[in-house]
């Protein structure tokens, strides 16, 4: 008998902006499913209204969209593909909570808020382990459940876990796992707006959808136990189960808001190229037992596993974010480095410049061992698009010696007589220039440096010549002589 496919999901909340914890289980159940030729589906977990932020749902498809990761199955919606979501769900969930009901393994609790919390607070007291419902309203008769029911009582349903049980499971990361029921509460299944809690719907729909493996956080460990006894109460086959480790910044803190960025849109906002943050989220809690941490999408597919996964949190290090950016970024296509150049340029300043494809490529092809974001071609080069206001300050005391101007002249002079010069061309003229004054070509090439840039870094300086063209560089050199000759 051939072994089913797999079909796994992704199963966020609508709270806000997707978590970089949230991109890396989105990651994991995709590469694990394309690795498998299995199926991922998108499921929107939104019955905690309270919770729910309007725009959320939007935002998580288009951010998801943007990394590249695709989904095969949703409800089709005016024949375009949308998620699942439980809010549109909830006759299948109230429907499966009586039937529980039915087996007397969930019960009508019509206990008050006022009530709850006096019982946490004298559980509190007691220094109890956690705080537990006493389970008063299971003894409840069903003549006065009726009652309440028809006065219109406000009520929940719980499960009703039974004492004194092992509750166990094997998970692909952390091996077997097992809990005690004398410290699983008895959740609510069905809250008393009609919508139910994470724990029941999560099950129900894993059931339904046929999920074979579910890969999630680690903080989700602990609802586990709770939702295999639900998989056992309704008799329904558990699927594998598979935690992911924690996220920590580099002090070995939970990853959170109080330490940087932790939303997927900060990092795409900031410059970062989907192909690198993918890279970078797949490394955070898997390798593939080598040294190797350059990837693209396809070869991730190929070799990822879940049981290369570690149980040990993983560590959010920006720097090898940024190195892997500037690795990506380097080895992209200059043709597709020029679109989003182009784009960059759009919102910037010199968005009513006219720069032609042969002059940027030039810029691309000078300053890609140099820029680690997109951005930097114009903040870290923008002497390419206009000319120096200023000069940085310690470069000039460094390298603008009392005869700079007077060799600038010069070697502007014999730039003027240069007809169509190449990058050769200007070289060979500055070292004619330096012989004839007996010089070190040094003091030549720095000060040409500060005329034509106004920095003392940057690609070759005979690149930057080259680039900007023999009219541009000579303007530049008379406009350096006349600022600091005053």
């Amino acid at each position: 008998m051939n072994k089913p496919l797999p079909r796994v999901r992704f199963a966020p909340s609508p709270t806000g902006f997707l978590h970089i914890g949230g991109l890396r289980t989105a990651l994991y159940n995709f590469l694990f499913a394309k690795n498998q030729n299995g199926k991922i589906i998108l499921r929107i977990e939104d019955t905690d209204r309270k919770r729910f932020v309007d725009g959320a749902v939007e935002n998580l498809i288009d951010t998801l969209t943007w990394s590249g990761i695709t989904f095969d199955e949703g409800p089709n919606v005016g024949g375009n593909f949308a998620p699942y979501l439980q809010s549109e769900r909830l006759s299948i969930y109230q429907e499966f909570t009586q039937k529980l009901v039915s087996e007397n393994k969930a019960y009508y609790c019509f206990c008050t808020p006022e009530r709850l919390e006096n019982l946490r607070e004298e559980q509190q007291k007691l220094k109890l382990p956690q705080a537990k419902y006493d389970k008063l309203c299971l003894y409840l008769s069903k003549k006065e459940i009726e009652e309440k029911i028809n006065s219109g009582t406000t009520y929940v349903i719980r499960l009703n876990v039974l004492p004194d049980q092992k509750v166990f499971f094997d998970d692909v990361i952390r091996d077997r796992v097992e809990f005690e029921t004398n410290n699983i509460d008895d959740q609510v299944l069905l809250k008393s707006d009609g919508f139910p809690t994470y724990h029941l719907a999560n099950v129900v729909d894993d059931h339904l959808m046929e999920i074979t493996h579910v890969i999630r956080g680690e903080e989700w460990l602990s609802s586990t136990p709770k939702h295999i006894l639900l998989y056992e109460y309704f008799g329904w086959m558990k699927p594998v189960f598979a935690h992911l480790p924690l996220l920590f910044n580099t002090d070995k803190s939970k990853l959170s808001k109080r330490q940087g960025d932790v939303a997927v849109e900060d990092y795409r906002a900031k410059g970062y190229l989907k192909e690198a943050l993918i890279n970078f989220v797949a490394l955070l809690g898997w390798n593939f037992g080598d040294d190797k941490e350059f990837y693209e999408i396809d070869e991730l597919i190929q070799k990822f596993s879940l049981d290369r996964v570690h149980k040990a949190g993983a560590v959010f290090n920006i720097e090898k974010l940024n190195w892997l950016n500037f690795e990506h970024l380097k080895r992209k296509p200059d043709t597709e480095v020029l679109k989003m150049l182009r784009t960059e340029l759009e919102n910037s300043e010199f968005s009513k410049s006219n720069y032609d494809d042969a002059y940027l490529l030039k810029i691309i092809n000078v300053m890609k061992e140099r820029v680690t974001f997109v951005y930097e071609y114009i903040t870290k080069s923008s002497y390419f698009f206009k000319t120096p206001e200023v000069y940085e300050e310690q470069n000039l005391k460094k390298r603008w010696k009392d005869d700079s101007a007077e060799l600038l002249k010069s070697l502007k002079d014999k730039f003027q007589t240069l007809v169509a010069p190449s990058k050769e061309d200007y070289e060979k003229a500055l070292d004619e220039t330096a012989i004839q004054f007996n010089t070190n070509k040094g003091n030549f090439i720095h000060p040409l440096r500060i005329a034509v840039s106004g920095v003392g870094e940057g690609p070759g300086v005979y690149d930057i010549v080259s680039i900007i063209g023999k009219d541009e560089t000579v303007s530049r050199i008379n406009t350096v002589i006349n600022k600091l000759s005053k």
